[in-house]
Parts: C-alpha cells; sequence; structure tokens
C-alpha cells in the first residue's frame, strides 16, 4: 500500500501555437548534456544550455555491427530457422527491420541513407568505449540486475573535438560518440524470438520489440511514459509484440505517433512542410509557497508529462516533459516550461493537452537521463563557472491539475465542455489552427492519479545506460 502523499494544485497556461526557438522550453524525453563551458567557446559553443544526444544524418555516416556469438548455455536467442547460416540471417532481419521502423520516419532528417551497411562480428566482446557501435547477444555485464531484460549504454561529446577510441572526432556538442546494445545472455529464465520463431516460443520476448526500443536510445532517446510509445520502459509480454509489424509500405508500422514526433523533433528535416506545428506553455503550482525551496529559484513543476491528443482521433500525438528552459548563455531555469515541436499542422489539426505526474507504472527513474543531466556545477565538475551553475530540482509527482481558460479572440464562441477521453484524466485544453493563436479550454476537471492500465515493477536506471524490463505482473 502506498503511503498518502500530499497534492499541489497546479494549472495549465499559456498553451500557444508559437515559432520555435531554439532558446526557449525544451520537451519530449530526450537524453541530455549539458556543454563543458570551462572549455574555450570555441569547443563548448558557450552556453550552459542542455543539448539533445543525438547523431550525424549525413549519408552512411551511422555504422552498426552486431556480435554473432550467441549464448547457448542457456540458447537465449530462438530462430525459426535452425542451421548455422539460417539462425544468423534471421537475427540480422530482425536488426535491418528494427533500423528501418526510425529510419523510415517521413518529415525526419534521419533516413536509411545514414546508414553504413550492417556489419558482424564473431568477436565475444564488441560491446564497449571503443568507438564502434554494436549490438551484442552474448556479452555479460554488471547492469544485467533482475528484471532487465536488455540497455543500450551511451556515450555522448560534451564539447567539439572530442573521441572516443576510434570514433570521429565530435563536430558539437552533444554527438554521441558510441552506443553498444547488450541482451542478457545469462538468466535461462529468458529468451528473445525472432518474429518468424515468437509464435511457437510463447514463452520467449519479441526480439524485434526489444532491438526497436534499445535503438531508440542508441539514436538518443530517453524513455516515453506513454504506454504506447516504443520507447516505454517494460517490455510487451512475453509471445507478444508491441504495435505492428513492420512493412515495406510502413516500415515505421511498430512506432507510435509519440515516437515519429520525438523523432522529428530530434532529426527535424527542413523540408517538412506538413509537421510545422508548435505548442509551448507552463506548468505553474496555484500557490507558489508550494514550490521547493531548494534548490532555489524554483518557479514551476519540474517534471509533468504533458500529453497532446489528436482530436480527430483520440490518439496521443506526442507527449513531454517539461518544466524548464534555457536560453542564451544559460544555465536551464526550472520555470515549469514545456514545448511540443514538428506537430502536424493547418486545418483540420487540433489538439487537446493535459498533464500528469509520473507517479504510476513509469516514475522519475525511467526518465533520469532526461531530467537528472541538465545541469552542472563546482560540485559535479570542479573548476565549473558559477554563473553556469544549477541544480536539478527533484521532479515533482504530487500535484494535481486544473484547467485555466486561455483568452479568446473578438467575436470567437467558447468551446463546448467536455468530458476527459475514457482512460484519461487530467484537465484538457484544446489547440488547434495554424500560426499563433490563443489556446481555450474545454474542460475544467481535477484528479488526482492518472489510470494505471498496468502494474509492473519499476527499477532505477543508473549511469549512462538506459534499458527495458520485463513485465512482472499485470491485470
Amino acid at each position: 500500500m502506498k503511503t498518502p502523499r500530499r497534492k499541489i494544485s497546479a494549472a495549465i497556461l499559456a498553451l500557444l501555437f508559437a515559432h520555435f526557438s531554439a532558446e526557449s522550453a525544451r520537451g519530449y524525453s530526450f537524453n541530455q548534456v549539458v556543454p563543458d563551458v570551462r572549455q574555450p567557446p570555441a569547443l563548448s559553443g558557450g552556453s550552459a544550455c542542455p543539448v539533445r544526444a543525438h547523431r550525424r544524418t549525413a549519408p552512411d555516416s551511422i555504422a552498426v555491427r552486431w556480435s554473432t556469438a550467441l549464448g547457448t548455455s542457456p540458447t537465449t536467442i530462438l530462430t525459426q530457422d535452425q542451421t548455422a547460416a539460417g539462425r544468423l540471417n534471421e537475427i540480422e532481419l530482425a536488426i535491418q527491420q528494427s533500423l528501418g521502423a526510425w529510419t523510415g520516419v517521413t518529415g525526419s532528417a534521419l533516413t536509411p541513407a545514414s546508414l553504413a551497411p550492417l556489419t558482424r562480428t564473431a568477436s565475444t566482446t564488441a560491446c564497449g568505449s571503443d568507438g564502434l557501435n554494436a549490438i551484442c547477444f552474448g556479452q555479460a555485464d554488471g547492469a544485467f540486475t533482475p528484471g532487465v531484460l536488455a540497455f543500450t549504454r551511451v556515450i555522448t561529446a560534451d564539447r567539439i573535438g572530442e573521441q572516443v577510441g576510434s570514433s570521429a572526432l565530435s563536430a558539437e556538442p552533444g554527438e554521441i560518440l558510441d552506443a553498444d546494445i547488450y541482451f542478457d545472455p545469462n538468466d535461462p529464465r529468458i529468451a528473445y524470438a525472432t518474429p518468424q520463431a515468437l509464435a511457437s516460443s510463447p514463452a520467449a520476448y519479441d526480439l524485434e520489440s526489444l532491438l526497436t526500443h534499445e535503438l531508440g536510445h542508441f539514436f538518443g532517446f530517453s524513455h516515453s511514459a506513454v504506454w504506447s510509445a516504443i520507447l516505454f520502459p517494460y517490455a510487451p509480454a512475453p509471445g507478444t509484440f508491441a504495435n505492428a509489424r513492420p512493412t515495406s509500405q510502413q516500415p515505421d508500422a511498430v512506432l507510435s505517433d509519440d515516437d515519429r514526433t520525438g523523432l522529428r523533433a530530434l532529426y527535424p528535416d527542413a523540408a517538412n512542410t506538413l509537421h510545422t506545428g508548435t505548442i509551448a506553455g507552463r506548468v505553474l503550482p496555484a500557490n507558489p509557497l508550494s514550490l521547493p525551496t531548494s534548490p532555489p529559484g524554483v518557479t514551476g513543476i519540474f517534471g509533468p508529462q504533458v500529453v497532446a491528443l489528436d482530436v480527430s482521433n483520440g490518439a496521443v500525438a506526442a507527449a513531454v516533459i517539461g518544466g524548464w528552459s534555457c536560453s542564451g548563455a544559460g544555465p536551464a531555469q526550472f520555470d515549469g516550461s514545456y514545448l511540443f515541436e514538428h506537430l502536424a499542422a493547418g486545418s483540420g489539426h487540433s489538439y487537446l493537452l493535459y498533464a500528469e505526474p509520473l507517479n504510476g507504472t513509469v516514475d522519475p527513474s525511467s526518465i533520469s537521463m532526461a531530467t537528472g543531466t541538465l545541469c552542472r556545477n563546482s560540485t559535479s565538475d570542479p573548476g565549473w563557472p558559477p554563473l553556469a551553475s544549477c541544480i536539478v530540482p527533484t521532479v515533482n509527482t504530487n500535484f494535481t491539475t486544473r484547467t485555466r481558460p486561455g483568452p479568446l479572440r473578438a467575436g470567437e464562441p467558447p468551446p463546448p465542455r467536455t468530458r476527459s477521453p475514457p482512460g484519461l484524466a487530467g484537465g484538457l485544453r484544446q489547440v488547434h489552427g495554424q500560426g499563433v493563436r490563443p489556446a481555450y479550454c474545454v474542460g475544467n476537471m481535477s484528479w488526482a492519479n492518472p489510470v494505471v492500465l498496468m502494474s509492473r515493477k519499476s527499477g532505477v536506471r543508473g549511469g549512462n545506460s538506459a534499458g527495458v524490463r520485463k513485465l512482472m505482473s499485470n491485470w
């Protein structure tokens, strides 16, 4: 039984379509790094504002190899084809389709051409800090604590000119220099099945779903608290797979709209004229005295998940982890800000917004790489400049929300009141149209906790790794 916790009343304010400024609130749930401003501006960029972990997208700029050293005691990778060559080909096809899911999103600069040809290695220690991206199915690691099925270890540059092993020199802060994906090779209770073998292996986890999830971390994502997202931190139950299988017509079928929108924000395509909508706002306390006094300077709710629902179908178009903004030389300011980017815009596109705390199945530990890395200071980094220093506050999980109406344009009637869609809770606000216009309130509901669809064991993600955990129990 959970101990009852004090709740804070909060309101969502100033939700507007607006043009995106690179030096404003940040959104979505990406791995973040603060550039090393102890270095000259020519190397650090001169700003302590966090930047998103990302990769180059030029042709053949992302090389991936996978280790053919597979666990045999126990056998962890199950295939339909039992010949030696057939097993490897079947596993490689799952890897290629998982990569194709991320490079097949329209409106993103990450394309199939960004990937170098997939290669194989027989090395039993292919995963390591060597500047070579690798996928390993038979390499043990201390990060495999109980319940962890797979994880990705990412090394990101915090200045220009950094190198790990044989990696290229970083061209800018935030560039991913090395990323390795590990699958647990030693637990006899865990097996992974290729799509071809899953139907006859009901106790195995779907290899393609887990690969696609881990490749999200490989490309710079943290976790998402949207249960339909491939970046949700828990795996589909054994014998099942996430969303839909990829096809030649829709290689990204396994992804949710939340995943796709995040990818367009992380790797924007300048030629994309459809997904140009932005929504910015803040989540503020009704009573400022309810804000934490330590660290000083916190003026808004930190760490809420703000969700945008597509009015046309009720689906989640995107979700962001809000609570901060940054501009100029930085550092981050914890003012409750959030930002949606690269939403479908124009006539016929409307969104309902609500905010929720991460106090259910997904808790703050699952998004620590998106929230816990926003600041550096003299404690974490000796010699850090005081004016570039900040301390990340604790993610606020003890609030409820109500929506405050925004102003209407002259002659514009107020929209009808509505109730939350089934299975959702929270103050809803409708935002639609193109360009800059006021948002307006379509509901005034108060709520406590979001509906929990599944009960799953949560676990802490530490250091520079992120992973997916198995389903522990459900109803």
